[in-house]
């Protein structure tokens, strides 16, 4: 049985309609339903109920009056019921996206059309995507299909692809207890191949920064490592088809660290950006190379977290 936390709310009549309006666009920000008039509701989780108390906090600064319960179920209607009334308002901004990458689609079989318009449009759309599956709390069907959908449409937006050769399977069993190197100051790539090895390779692994491999070390991302780029793949790319990696997320952040990496277009997601500043704002504060590692591991374990829940 799930639970949820119901939100009521009343403003003063010379409130106007400008807070009206604003306020009903911060409960849409949060992916609040309402059965009923007056009433909003969320799942029962600490996100949810924080954005409820702040939200009365504010109401009740403007005089007005608000009011947060936690309900364990509903008279005349099902958990199910309720879920599926979520999952119907996400899928109808799903389904907003969907239209509009339909259009650009069909904008991309026209040979004049202005790729960098279309690049810049898909974008926007990736970043709608990635706010609506932030409050998708129930995994709404239609946000894997247009996900799917607006990948396809970023293969169709990227230069002429390399060549991706085959990756050699490794044994993840033999790659326990062992010791690993790469080049000091680690950016995003060899950031992430530590964060992988230590959380899906071998949690007691040993990482060293250095530019000159001992012989009973595992190198990576560097010349003439056991693991580095393939073809058009990033290192960690290359090591999640090594180790048959496929959790729920990863893939996801794959392609943020592909595209911070490579910087090729492919993968044009919004998390890129933020992501790139704060790896940049490390090295610019000259943070050393174990702490740079423990950074990584907090952000990328962070990453993966709001990820997964995207779900593609």
């Amino acid at each position: 049985m799930a639970d949820w936390i119901v939100f009521s709310y009343s403003l003063p009549a010379q409130a106007g309609s400008t807070p009206r309006v604003a306020l009903w666009r911060r409960l849409r920000r949060y992916g609040a339903i309402s059965p009923a008039g007056g009433v909003y509701i969320l799942p029962a989780n600490a996100e949810c109920l924080e954005a409820f108390q702040w939200l009365s906090q504010e109401i009740r600064q403007a005089q007005g009056e608000a009011l947060v319960m936690h309900v364990p179920q509903f008279e005349g209607l099902t958990d199910a019921q309720v879920m599926g009334l979520f999952n119907e308002a996400r899928q109808a901004e799903y389904e907003e996206i969907e239209a509009q990458a339909a259009v650009f689609g069909q904008q991309l079989d026209n040979e004049a059309v202005e790729l960098s318009t279309v690049r810049t449009a898909l974008e926007k759309l990736q970043k709608q995507h990635a706010e609506v599956t932030l409050i998708d709390y129930f995994h709404c069907p239609k946000g894997a299909a247009v996900a799917a959908q607006l990948r396809s449409l970023a293969q169709r937006l990227m230069p002429i692809e390399l060549a991706v050769l085959e990756v050699e399977p490794a044994d993840l069993a033999g790659y326990q207890n062992r010791k690993w190197v790469t080049r000091p100051r680690p950016h995003v790539d060899r950031l992430a191949c530590a964060w992988l090895i230590r959380r899906f390779i071998d949690p007691q692994a040993v990482i060293r920064y250095s530019d000159r491999p001992q012989p009973d070390e595992v190198a990576f991302d560097m010349n003439e490592s056991h693991f580095g780029h393939t073809g058009n793949l990033c290192t960690f790319e290359t090591m999640l088809r090594a180790f048959e990696l496929s959790k729920a997320g990863l893939l996801l952040l794959a392609e943020i660290v592909h595209e911070i990496d490579l910087r090729d277009g492919r993968y044009p997601r919004p998390e890129v950006a933020g992501v790139d500043a704060i790896l940049k704002g490390w090295l610019l504060a000259d943070v050393a190379d174990q702490e740079l590692e423990a950074r990584g591991l907090a952000l990328f374990d962070g990453l993966l977290a709001t990820l997964s829940k995207a779900r593609g």
